[in-house]
């Protein structure tokens, strides 16, 4: 009946995601399908599908992405067969292989880290999330 700021305010607070939550995927479990957090997400089992974080993905030494992963900074050790979308930083780790594209704004390769694809750096731009820009045709009357 009567409704006061705080309470107002307290209940808007509790009905927001929690983005410091972490979320993991042991090994030995597979998942086929879409992810999405507002959290961290560590993968140490297998995930065929999609993978959106609005934080940080963790791939393990055991852990196996195939599909598409989108997040802000990511950290691979495992097997990743994917489009891979980062906004800050992806860092493969010395037992990392990658295999797909990958478009972020730093990447960090240690060595003995396998990559075979294709790579697009540059600072995403806002709504673009960091996807390059169509190509354009040209032609030529001769």
């Amino acid at each position: 009946m009567f409704s006061n700021k705080k309470n107002t305010d307290k209940m808007a607070k509790q009905a927001e995601p929690d983005h410091t939550s972490i979320n993991l995927v042991g090994t030995g479990t597979t998942i086929k399908g879409e992810i999405f957090s507002n959290g961290d997400i560590r993968i140490d089992g297998t995930i065929i599908g999609t993978v959106e974080s609005k934080g940080k993905v963790v791939v393990g030494n055991t852990g196996s992405v195939e599909g598409d992963i989108i997040c802000q900074n990511a950290d691979f050790s495992g097997n990743i067969k994917a489009r891979v979308e980062v906004a800050e930083l992806l860092t493969l780790k010395a037992s990392a292989k990658l295999f797909g594209e990958i478009f972020t704004n730093k990447l960090a390769i240690e060595p003995g880290a396998i990559f075979t694809g294709s790579c697009t750096m540059e600072k995403p731009q806002p709504g673009l999330a960091g996807k390059p820009e169509p190509k354009k045709e040209v032609k030529l009357d001769l």
